[in-house]
């Protein structure tokens, strides 16, 4: 019997029972994963009422960077607490905060006690998305896991444009409030979902389990240190500042000694085993880095092209990157359902980088006069680089190391994918100011999500709006060749990616048992 045509409930190589219901346990677990996704664009979405009817402008920016930096300080976190004790556990417990948390944010009554609900939001989300992944990897070997890699890269494609819609209709009817309330039902189903149908391989482990406080202490203030830096360049202060020099410098530092720490401690926070075994777990790092730079990118940048250049309706955000969405969400399916049926992977990483570099590079070439229609192919082709890199890199990554350390892979992979994200947006924007600075009436300083692209064109004269919008295209050609570039690293991760078995063919040696040498 092959590997694709295994029973649901049968065991796999690697000791892993597929159970009987798969489907269903999976829903639950990705119903988690897509509120957590939702929630950071629906807040974006209800932002312009939330200041307005807290006030608090000056902080606003505090309301993402707050989430996103508790998110990827408590991520590895999570992870490791689900490998030392009860995956389901952690992921639940995660899940209840975050509901705790967004009834929190809803009766916020000023902008700090938002920040602060926000921050504890994110300590909820990292621990969804970190468990979401982990639990994917512990219900199914990498072989089987291409069946339902669609299910995955579907539920990113309905976040991903339904937050904007979603929160655009519950702000304006509802009142922003409800961006935050509306998490408790789905969160409720969520919880009473997995609770019934999930069941959990146990976590072996021999003695008593130590927690690194030490290495969540450095890891926690190097992520810190890089996050603040990353949303603090080429905006607040500049690149070469004592303040972004000073917080780069810091963010090495603690990650050198973080690096000090987990070779000397017990149970290390993330096993330095995982980087240093086999090549396919740095090189899958390299991929979702450069990845979530193309992703966070892409969204945040051709709407903002689509609505100032081709006077798209800002209304219908999310539907802009309809075109990128469904070219992810085919990929991933192709890629998933190849990969179970002929346990070949190798391929798909490279064909995704390479749609990358020519996708990002075509966007590029975009000006004033670029059709909706060609934007759409363009934006089509960076769609279906990621949906050839992103899941897959997650599978190779977790194909990589050991069971015992998938939750700490899963994390891993996750903390890269939005650290690059992060640096993505940096570098980014400071393109973007860089180009469109001076540019009417200071409409031009004006960064993405400040929800106002269209209002403020309407503002200037004929000639200074003519200005600006040249401006614009300009410096999406910047950021987007400037991707193209950065994707070539992809390219080259993926090239030496080496094709080794999947654990959950039958008679195979799982890779990380014959090949990885533990530490």
């Amino acid at each position: 019997m092959t590997a694709s045509s295994r029973p649901v409930g049968a065991a796999s190589a690697d000791g892993i029972t597929i159970p009987k219901n798969v489907r269903w346990v999976l829903l639950g677990v990705m119903l988690a994963l897509l509120l957590s996704m939702l929630d950071g664009l629906i807040v974006g979405t209800a932002m312009p009422t939330v200041v307005a009817d807290l006030g608090g402008i000056d902080h606003m920016s505090w309301v993402v960077t707050g989430y996103t930096l508790a998110t990827a300080c408590s991520t590895p976190v999570w992870g490791k607490l689900g490998d030392l004790f009860n995956r389901k556990t952690m992921f639940l417990a995660s899940i209840a905060l975050f509901l705790a948390a967004s009834v929190l944010c809803g009766t916020a009554d000023s902008m700090n006690a938002l920040i602060a609900f926000r921050v504890l939001q994110g300590l909820g989300a990292g621990g969804m998305g970190a468990g979401a992944f982990a639990l994917i990897g512990a219900l199914l070997p990498p072989r089987e896991r291409g069946r339902y890699q669609g299910m995955v890269a579907g539920v990113m494609a309905i976040g991903q444009l339904g937050g904007p819609l979603v929160g655009g209709f519950v702000t304006s009817h509802w009142g922003w409030r409800w961006a935050f309330y509306v998490n408790v039902p789905l969160g409720i189903m969520c919880i009473a979902w997995c609770w019934m149908l999930l069941r959990v391989p146990a976590v072996q482990r021999q003695g008593r389990a130590s927690i690194d406080w030490l290495g969540i202490t450095f890891l926690t203030g190097a992520i810190s240190a890089f996050v603040m830096a990353a949303t603090w360049a080429g905006s607040t202060y500049a690149w070469g500042s004592w303040q972004i020099i000073g917080l780069a410098v810091t963010a090495v530092g603690l990650l050198a000694a973080f690096i000090a720490t987990e070779r000397r401690v017990k149970e290390p926070l993330m096993p330095l085993r995982i980087y240093s075994g086999h090549r396919n777990f740095p090189m899958t790092a390299v991929l979702l880095t450069v990845t979530g730079i193309a992703l966070f990118g892409a969204t945040l940048y051709l709407p903002l092209y689509q609505q100032v250049v081709q006077g798209a309706s800002a209304a219908n955000s999310g539907l802009l990157l309809l075109p990128m969405m469904i070219a992810t969400l085919i990929t991933s399916n192709i890629a998933g359902k190849v990969m179970t049926a002929t346990g070949r992977y190798k391929i798909f990483p490279v064909i995704g980088a390479a749609c990358l570099i020519v996708g990002m590079g075509l966007l590029s070439t975009m000006g004033t006069d670029t059709s909706r229609v060609t934007t759409s192919v363009y934006m089509a082709l960076v769609g279906a680089g990621i949906g050839f890199c992103l899941q897959m890199s997650s599978t190779i990554a977790q194909n990589a190391v050991e069971l015992r350390d998938i939750g700490s892979a899963s994390a891993a992979t996750n903390l890269f994918r939005n650290l690059g994200g992060s640096l993505g947006i940096a570098v980014f924007a400071s393109l973007f100011t860089g180009a469109v600075s001076g540019a009417g009436s200071g409409a031009g300083e004006q960064g993405p999500g400040e929800g106002a692209a269209g209002q403020a064109t309407e503002q200037l004269t004929s000639a200074a709006r003519s200005a600006y919008i040249h401006d614009v295209a300009h410096a999406t050609h910047l950021i987007f060749l400037t991707g193209a570039c950065i994707a070539v690293l992809a390219l080259i991760a993926a090239v030496l990616i080496e094709e080794v078995a999947l654990r959950g063919k039958p008679g195979a040696t799982p890779p990380a048992k014959a090949e990885i040498k533990t530490a």
